[in-house]
């Protein structure tokens, strides 16, 4: 019998509302150096007991939907072994993954509490637009090569030394957002989605250059900018020298750019990412006669936990609760019960 978490429903609707993004690890394999610097935390850290008995991911099933459509049922712990391997590089550090696996399993608790009317006959399913990465531990050891054996041992202690537990809002599970890679900080939810959910505010986020690709850039030929930007929004004003297209940006609290004039008409730097691909929309962009370039730096939407950022806060030491509890602000940490 499947065996959910005993949660409320009372700020879901709120939930759902955000978009349910989460980016894939990239394939990074390599280890990332020491980080410089260290986080100041002031929160307090109470770990929730172990659960008794058999593993609280092992009694729980879940229903997952397939890439072919078809549906399976497997435990707790096996989906969350094959989303961790899927989400974030397995050469993390392991409180970090550790992280990984707690924000994987609220969002699975959360899901599954709610339904899902995307997939009814499905708690899950491996669409990232809709919920989770995803990936067979066949797919993951050909991935991961000679390091497949120490690889696979690291995510199983992750969701094993994690099992049963869940990050709490007010008794319910959190929408456990996460993202890739951050300029400095995150941001608040509002500002990115336009909900202001209290537990998804803005922190300090401690990666840097250790980031593989943390800093790239993007540069579009002056027609096709004119083409794609057009198609989507109407009234721009693309004529003259491109130097003058672009106005002055407002910005969030991260860096990144909530919106910013494109002939004279506010274009949203989340429209400006999707249309031309840009990693984040913490961005400075230049124009000449004959193309414009967008400087990027970090990678993902930048709401909740940064996972190159929890990595380097478990490089200095830190546990996954002071992890998740410096990037969900306020939340407890509490087991599932049947």
């Amino acid at each position: 019998m499947r065996r959910a978490a005993a949660v409320g429903l009372g700020l879901l609707a709120l939930l759902f509302l955000l978009p349910l993004l989460f980016p894939g690890s990239e394939g990074e394999k390599a280890d990332t150096p020491e980080p410089t610097g260290t986080l100041p935390l002031d929160r307090t850290v109470v770990s929730p007991p172990p659960a008794e008995g058999a593993g609280a991911d092992e009694t729980t099933s879940i229903r997952v939907k397939l890439s072919d459509g078809t549906v399976t049922e497997m435990t707790m712990a096996d989906y969350l072994w094959r989303v961790v391997a899927a989400e974030m590089p397995a050469s993390f550090e392991p409180e970090a993954l550790k992280a990984q696996a707690v924000a994987a399993r609220t969002y699975a608790a959360a899901k599954m509490a709610a339904g899902e009317a995307n997939h009814p006959d499905a708690d899950m399913c491996t669409d990232i637009s809709c919920c989770q990465a995803y990936i067979t531990p066949q797919d993951a050891a050909a991935n991961w090569g000679t390091s497949a054996s120490s690889y696979e041992a690291k995510i199983s202690a992750a969701v094993a030394d994690t099992s049963g537990v869940i990050a709490t809002y007010g008794g319910q599970p959190i929408q456990a957002v996460f993202f890739s890679s951050a300029a400095g900080r995150t941001a608040d939810a509002v500002e990115v989605w336009g909900n202001d959910v209290p537990y998804l505010t803005g922190v300090e986020s401690p990666e840097g250059e250790e980031v593989p690709n943390y800093h790239s850039t993007v540069t579009v030929p002056v027609e096709e900018f004119r083409t794609t930007l057009l198609s989507q929004v109407t009234g721009a004003d693309l004529s003259g020298d491109p130097s003058g297209w672009f106005g002055t940006p407002v910005l969030a609290s991260n860096g990144g750019v909530t919106s910013i004039p494109v002939g004279g008409v506010s274009v949203t730097g989340a429209a400006l990412r999707a249309l031309f691909g840009l990693r984040s929309t913490v961005f400075t962009v230049q124009a000449d006669s004959t193309a414009v370039t967008f400087s990027v730096t970090g990678y993902g939407h930048g709401v909740g936990m940064s996972q190159y950022g929890a990595n380097a806060m478990a490089k200095e030491g830190k546990s996954y609760e002071e992890i998740l509890k410096w990037y969900y602000t306020g939340v407890e940490l509490e087991q599932m019960t049947g």
